[in-house]
């Protein structure tokens, strides 16, 4: 009888120490984006510039430059016509919801034309709520109101990368997982046929990165390693008493 117990008990107690080592849940969904196909399936395009332009986010123009890596218009791109004749342009990039953690990077590379005398500005924000909300006007940004990352938020001239840069931005501050969502914005004042900023910028190679989570045991696997052990002194007491 006291083989057949412990066979028994044993796979109780691996049971629950397996279940206590989990590790390496991955957080966000990972991604990798080459722009192969144009605007991937699930993203999501605004166009707030004021007044309103003719031009969005586009399939990469080889005339302007290549793509960093790939086909030679395997990127996106977005300039000046975003904005009619001239003012401010609002152009949203927006990423699918995902569930994000601490820790969790974005990834990408971004460059103007050479030799630009027309600053272009770039935001990279994220919205706690996810979504698609970024308002309705030039100005607003509806839920994506954290601000990560702003590229020559001054204008210059010279202040945007005249060759492809990569720029990489990790979340913080979140309370737990987070169903959010992160969001490119080609921003310029003043921009347009008729303005003085605001010429074309581009984006490749853009990369969601997951940090690993370690599990946190559940009630249950607290109980099944209280069990196993209660049983493995039950057992040794048992043996004591045989003895």
């Amino acid at each position: 009888m006291a083989v057949s117990f412990k066979s028994a008990v044993t796979p109780l107690i691996v049971a629950a120490a397996l279940s206590f080592g989990a590790a390496g849940t991955a957080s966000a969904d990972a991604l990798t984006e080459n722009f192969d196909g144009g605007l991937p399936s699930g993203w999501t395009v605004v166009n707030n510039s004021a007044p309103q332009g003719a031009i969005n986010w586009f399939t990469g123009d080889t005339s302007v430059f290549d793509a960093y890596e790939g086909a030679a218009n395997s990127y996106l791109g977005s300039n000046f016509n975003a904005v009619a004749n001239s003012g401010t342009i609002s152009n949203w990039l927006i990423l699918p919801t995902s569930t994000y953690r601490n820790g969790d990077t974005l990834s990408f590379y971004t460059r103007t034309d050479t030799a630009s005398f027309f600053p272009d500005n770039l935001e990279v924000r994220f919205s706690t709520s996810g979504g698609v909300d970024v308002g309705n006007t030039a100005d607003s940004v509806g839920t994506f109101n954290t601000l990560l990352l702003t590229i020559n938020p001054t204008q210059a001239i010279g202040g945007y990368p005249e060759s492809w840069t990569q720029y990489n931005v990790s979340l913080s501050g979140l309370t737990g997982a987070t169903n959010g969502a992160f969001a490119l914005r080609y921003l310029v004042t003043d921009a347009g046929v008729s303005g003085n900023n605001g010429n074309y910028i581009g984006i490749d190679s853009l990369n969601i990165t997951a940090t690993a989570v370690t599990a946190v045991p559940e009630l249950e696997t607290y109980l099944m390693m209280a069990a196993g052990l209660g049983l493995v002194g039950w057992m040794r007491k048992r043996k004591s008493r045989s003895a």
